[in-house]
């Protein structure tokens, strides 16, 4: 049976990094990962963009940037190029070749692209295994489909330390089969 976490919380509680932390551990165990991470970038301490990485080829671009051009999404610009050339092509790439499809994260920023939106709704069509971290507040109609149709787990600080290893262990078992 296959499994489907979407992983939800405030900003900057800790989505990403448990993310990060189940792909390390089912990397490590053997299991083939793929789809995007993203990370924080800064300078001087603050936030001024976000990266994506795509966790097969390793390949990583700029998400959005406070100094690029592009869709705004608050302060930010959005790199729809490096979006649609890394990101999606992740979620691709992940849909056929990988055992876990991993999308970190569904948000504003991602969804200015029609091609991301796509990527994502094909591979919820399939049989895949996915993780998926999910905006805490977004209605959009993806979004949506994504907390009604995965197990919904809320990161908090009293959780995020022990997610990584329970998430970790439901693929595991579910691939072990």
């Amino acid at each position: 049976m296959r499994v489907r976490i979407a992983v939800t919380g405030r900003p900057g509680i800790g989505k990403s990094t448990v993310i990060r932390k189940v792909v390390e551990r089912l990397k490590a165990e053997g299991v083939r990962v793929g789809g995007m991470l993203s990370s924080n970038i800064r300078k001087g301490g603050r936030r001024v963009g976000f990266e994506i990485l795509d966790v097969m080829s390793g390949r990583r671009g700029v998400l959005a940037h406070i100094g690029l051009d592009g869709p705004r999404v608050g302060k930010y610009g959005v790199n729809m190029q490096d979006l649609e050339d890394i990101g999606v092509f992740s979620i691709t790439n992940a849909a056929q070749l990988a055992d876990v499809v991993v999308i970190d994260e569904i948000a504003p920023m991602e969804l200015k692209s029609e091609k991301f939106v796509t990527a994502v709704e094909e591979v919820l069509s399939s049989e895949k295994h996915m993780l998926v971290s999910v905006h805490h507040n977004l209605r959009h109609e993806l979004a949506m489909r994504v907390k009604k149709e995965f197990e919904l787990l809320e990161v908090t600080i009293m959780n995020r330390e022990e997610l990584p290893e329970l998430i970790s262990e439901r693929y595991l078992r579910a691939l072990m089969v």
